[in-house]
């Protein structure tokens, strides 16, 4: 088992340092749920099918993360406050390579 610490700046300004676990299969967007780090129903709520993008956030530390698939590229076309660096939280895994990844919350839709 190998954790990674990652900062997650909540949709109030406020950041949090957090540790995942990277054995669990765990995605970004179920890491802000487990520490609840938004409220109760504002992410995750297609329950991270890349249909919804209430997940999504602003990738601010220079991680190489996978490319975007065909289904994220289409939720964040149809998002709102989509910037450069959009991505939905529940297709970025826990993973050995996220080790330091920062994100900060969009706003709410």
């Amino acid at each position: 088992m190998q954790d990674i610490n990652i900062k997650i700046t909540d949709r109030n300004g406020v950041t949090h340092a957090v540790v995942a676990p990277t054995d669990m299969a765990m995605n970004l967007m179920e890491i802000v749920r487990s520490y609840e780090l938004a409220e109760e129903g504002t992410i995750g709520i297609c329950g991270g099918m890349a249909m919804c993008a209430s997940c999504q956030c602003y990738v601010t530390s220079d991680h190489a993360l996978p490319a975007i698939s065909e289904d994220e590229d289409a939720m964040l076309a149809e998002a709102f406050y989509v910037e450069d660096n959009s991505r939905l939280g529940c297709q970025i895994q826990m993973t050995p390579a996220a080790n330091g990844l920062e994100v900060t919350l969009a706003p709410e839709t």
